[in-house]
């Protein structure tokens, strides 16, 4: 089993360019009838630290932990 629906890959000619055709791609994206984790990279995408690119490896856990605090 191979959960993975879609895969989606944007560019830019720098990091807000590219973070900025990732927000406009993930809005306009439409998966009906399933969950994804479309709000998830959304949420990313809107971070401040994500955005500036002051991430290291736990960045995940630290968005998750936001979730549930």
């Amino acid at each position: 089993y191979d959960s993975l629906v879609a895969k989606l890959i944007v560019w830019g000619k720098d990091r807000e360019e590219a973070i900025n055709r990732s927000k406009r791609a993930l809005k306009e994206f439409i998966i009906e009838g399933i969950p994804t984790t479309i709000p998830f990279y959304q949420k990313i995408l809107s971070n401040p630290k994500f955005i500036s690119g002051e991430i290291n490896t736990d960045f995940v856990n630290e968005i998750l932990q936001e979730k549930y605090n």
